[in-house]
């Protein structure tokens, strides 16, 4: 067999097993997702009365100026620490402020230590009208459990924050600020759609200074990744310390089908397939020790996500529900 023919060949394979691919795909995946959610999800427990009692659900009219969202897996530790700086500010705030409203949602993702405990400390101190616990029955990811925070969530705005406390908490006031910009055509800010997304970027070149060779190249591919499969426009996707519009909330994660660590990037991939504005405001970031992440194994595992979701979407193997129902 000659070099053309060779090649002809070999050719022919990757075609059929590209096509493979994507008939596979299509064919083993879900349109939109299925969304479930286990009885004892529906209720938190009010710690002054011992009762459990009903979430309320995103498609309900705003009651909170804010709710914010906090996933968390494992965080007995790192969790006060980032309670208590978000809870100062928001206290502070609302003194100052006596329309302003709040709302801490800690979603424990299924710890094995005693995230739920420590987190109902905090309800006990300030009430489950300020700090509420959403205990999942089962591990669904970060992206699964910020979902489950937002459709439980009372606020026209709902921010998802690390648990780590690695953005510094003041810093919302900018990425509030952001988002206002971004919707201030609109009168009812929960009915606009936004998103304000806090930011690394500014920080590169100091983290590309500390960071081994092998880790700078893994994350310039997958910065590359990530404008060529999903999100331009914007520099630093998986900053954990977002804003969303209610409105912009049900819409995205109505439709979001990852729920692991490139939730982040589906769901800017959805706003801007939908045209939802988007900011991106430089925030004051910490590296905090602790991380979940592998960092050679998460970042591939991210790449083949992001692969995905661009191939699904373009096969039509999933699609956008759109808004929710009450």
């Amino acid at each position: 067999m000659d070099l053309v023919a060779l090649l002809g060949y070999l050719v022919g394979l990757a075609v059929i097993a590209l096509i493979s691919i994507c008939v596979g795909l299509y064919l083993t995946s879900e349109t939109f997702p299925a969304i479930a959610s286990h009885k004892s999800e529906d209720f938190f427990s009010d710690p002054s009365s011992g009762k459990k009692l009903p979430f309320p659900s995103i498609t309900d009219k705003p009651s909170k100026s804010l709710t914010v969202v906090v996933p968390a897996y494992n965080e007995e530790k790192r969790l006060p620490v980032m309670l208590e700086e978000s809870l100062a500010y928001l206290e502070k705030r609302a003194k100052k402020d006596s329309t302003f409203t709040y709302e801490i949602i800690i979603v424990d993702d299924g710890s094995k230590d005693k995230t739920t405990e420590v987190a109902m400390g905090y309800s006990k101190k300030f009430g489950c009208e300020k700090v509420r616990v959403l205990t999942l029955a089962w591990n669904r990811g970060k992206g699964g459990a910020v979902r489950m925070g937002m459709f439980r969530g009372r606020g026209r705005l709902l921010l998802f924050a690390d648990a780590d406390g690695a953005t510094t908490f003041s810093e919302y006031d900018r990425v509030e600020e952001g988002l206002r910009n971004k919707c201030k055509e609109e009168r009812e800010l929960s009915d606009a759609l936004g998103v304000s997304c806090g930011s690394r970027a500014h920080l590169e070149e100091e983290s590309v200074a500390t960071r081994s060779f092998f880790r700078t190249v893994l994350m310039y591919g997958f910065h590359a990744l990530v404008w060529l499969f999903a999100v331009r426009g914007v520099r630093d996707t998986q900053c954990g310390f977002k804003l969303l519009t209610r409105r912009a909330a049900r819409i995205l994660f109505n439709s979001l089908h990852v729920e692991r660590w490139a939730f982040d990037v589906e769901m800017l991939y959805l706003a801007q397939s939908l045209k939802i504005p988007i900011d991106e405001v430089a925030v004051e970031w910490n590296e905090i020790e602790g991380t979940k992440m592998t960092p050679v194994l998460s970042w591939l595992e991210m790449g083949l996500d992001l692969f995905t979701i661009w191939l699904r979407y373009t096969l039509g193997a999933w699609r956008i529900r759109g808004d929710m129902k009450k």
